[in-house]
């Protein structure tokens, strides 16, 4: 059995005030080819809501339902977070875990999927604030992901039920349902396994769910318009259901474990808007959050890479994934 005496919880970040917003953003978009009236126009959705992303909210929410877990059941595991972006952050985290005395640790990533900005930066990240601390920072092991584990799976099961039973009983059967993720360039989805993991639990949670027809679609683009990213965008899609006829849509933003910006903004506020404007009824179902389903499958996570010997549980014909990341998985393309 492996000794791990932390976990450490690591996400994206986002800003809790109006001064944190552009420092924030400026973090985010370093060395990316994102043109400047992009980010003034984020700066903009952020403003909206005070500057206050509830990012950071939800991780709290999730540590504490995740150390009430460990306490009742084990393994009594401390926990740290530290994120890619804003305060907590990583190297300050880190540090802390190693002025506590913290050898050998686990991370948790707030994301079920693999691409290069879903998992391999995250992992740059972690080893790049770990030499900032120096000799005394811990050895940290990435726990695997987690898109066909049969509790996420179970916990989106759930969230999109409870969207669709406010759908009038007569027209459930004809609700269509949007799976939305983040976009990414196309380049980097060449190199990853991002879109057909996204596939494959849409495809379960609406198997499971005894529901069709979805479809898996995208938000949040960033890029320039010359470069290809994956697609359909969740407003085209949108206004295609209004077309053919369509008068209900599930939005069920399963690429995402937490309510954050994207979702507020780019789902409660322009999706609904565009719904409102054509009379297409939308119900946006929840992200897994601190679903209990979800907090048990970050302990059996743990557990199994604890013992080798426990099961690895996954649904669906791709297999668990990997703890060790192959060496050319996920890079991103210049």
């Amino acid at each position: 059995m492996a000794i791990f005496d932390a976990l450490l919880i690591v996400s994206f970040g986002g800003p809790e005030g109006m001064a944190d917003v552009m420092p924030f953003l400026e973090n985010v978009l370093r060395g990316r080819n994102v043109p400047a009236e992009r980010m003034r126009a984020v700066a903009k959705h952020y403003e909206m809501f005070s500057g206050v992303s509830p990012i950071n909210e939800q991780n709290r929410n999730l540590i504490a339902a995740l150390q009430e877990q460990l306490t009742l059941n084990g393994p009594r595991l401390p926990i740290y977070w530290g994120n890619r972006n804003w305060h907590p952050l990583l190297a300050d985290a880190i540090s802390q875990m190693a002025a506590d005395g913290i050898k050998n640790a686990l991370a948790f990533v707030t994301s079920a999927y693999s691409s290069y900005s879903s998992c391999r930066q995250y992992l740059e990240n972690i080893a790049e604030a770990r030499h900032q601390v120096g000799s005394s920072a811990p050895q940290i092991a990435k726990l695997r992901a987690f898109y066909n584990h049969p509790l996420f799976i179970g916990a989106n099961i759930d969230c999109l039920q409870a969207a669709m039973s406010t759908i009038p009983e007569a027209r459930r059967a004809s609700t269509r349902i949007a799976f939305t993720a983040h976009s990414i360039p196309q380049s980097m989805s060449d190199n990853c396994q991002y879109e057909s993991q996204l596939q494959e639990a849409g495809r379960l949670i609406a198997s499971e769910a005894n529901h069709a027809p979805w479809r898996l679609v995208y938000q949040s683009r960033s890029g320039p318009p010359t470069q290809p990213w994956l697609g359909p965008d969740i407003l085209d899609y949108l206004e295609e259901l209004k077309r053919s006829g369509a008068t209900d849509v599930v939005i069920a933003p399963i690429g995402f474990v937490s309510d954050h910006m994207e979702i507020i903004y780019d789902l409660d506020t322009e999706a609904r808007q565009l719904c409102d404007e054509t009379g297409l009824n939308m119900v946006r179902a929840s992200t897994v959050g601190t679903h209990p389903l979800f907090i048990r499958m970050i302990r059996e996570l743990i557990l199994e890479r604890i013992n080798p010997e426990t099961e690895r549980r996954s649904l669906g014909a791709q297999g668990p994934g990997h703890d060790v990341c192959p060496a050319d998985s996920c890079l991103l393309k210049v």
